[in-house]
């Protein structure tokens, strides 16, 4: 595994054709099977600043960061899918964007969320929550018939549920799975989005190597690990990828 990780380590990895040449960008999954979806993910999650939420966090990673390491979206989505079904892997529609998908293991999310609730009054209904609903459903959102029909929640429970922030309110009568005290990690995150932007777009022709983009000095809005944020700007498709004989160009898509 940790061979693997590292081979995963560099974004734009290159490799080396049977010819001789040099093939630069994103790993075409087509050339060595389905990608390892698990490792990459681990890796991604290595770039998490899990400090900079005190550790109450669990480790989230975008499902489109993925898209900046493996080119096959269909193929990555397919691998997401049997992680989530194997009861491993958590999907959240993230409140700030409609195509934004958070990605926690379930064995963090459970543990962050019990380590915040112990001693509370709503423990117990969370820890019912946790073992009777995420445990074994793969849903991101559920209406209330659900809660109380299948899985047998009173309505004083799902208040307690989204008191606790483990649910969201979507419309009336439904709720998004959610992650608790998660609101200063949206923030941050599309505050240091913006900011590694503006860096790609004020650079001469709006593009920079992406090499250099690492290496750049941060401003107090970035407060990720620059990485975190370039592989969320690739994948998101808001700068384009170009790879060249000095390294992998990042440039500027004008929206």
């Amino acid at each position: 595994m940790n061979r693997k990780r590292a081979l995963i380590s560099d974004t734009f990895m290159v490799k080396k054709r049977r010819d001789g040449t040099t093939k630069f960008g994103a790993v075409s999954d087509g050339d060595e099977g389905p990608p390892d979806i698990k490792c990459t993910l681990e890796y991604l999650m290595t770039l998490f600043p899990r400090k900079l939420f005190n550790d109450t966090l669990p480790q989230i990673v975008l499902k489109h960061q993925l898209y900046s390491i493996h080119k096959d979206k269909t193929l990555v989505d397919k691998e997401l899918n049997k992680l989530r079904e194997q009861g491993e892997l958590l999907m959240f529609q993230l409140g700030f964007d409609a195509e934004a998908f958070g990605l926690i293991f379930a064995s963090d999310y459970k543990a962050k969320v019990l380590a915040g609730e112990k001693g509370r009054a709503t423990q117990a209904t969370v820890e019912k929550f946790l073992e009777k609903v995420v445990s074994s459903c793969t849903d991101l959102s559920f209406s209330k018939d659900k809660i109380l029909r299948e899985f047998h929640f009173t309505d004083s429970e799902i208040t307690q549920l989204v008191k606790s922030g483990v649910l969201t309110v979507r419309d009336a009568g439904s709720w998004w799975l959610s992650i608790p005290n998660s609101g200063k990690f949206t923030k941050y995150f599309i505050q240091g989005r913006k900011a590694v932007l503006g860096m790609v777009k004020k650079s001469k022709y709006s593009e920079v190597l992406k090499a250099e983009l690492e290496e750049r000095r941060t401003t107090a809005h970035v407060k990720f690990h620059m990485k975190y944020h370039i592989h969320d700007i690739v994948g998101a498709e808001l700068v384009e990828s170009i790879p060249t004989t000095s390294g992998t160009l990042l440039r500027f898509v004008n929206s």
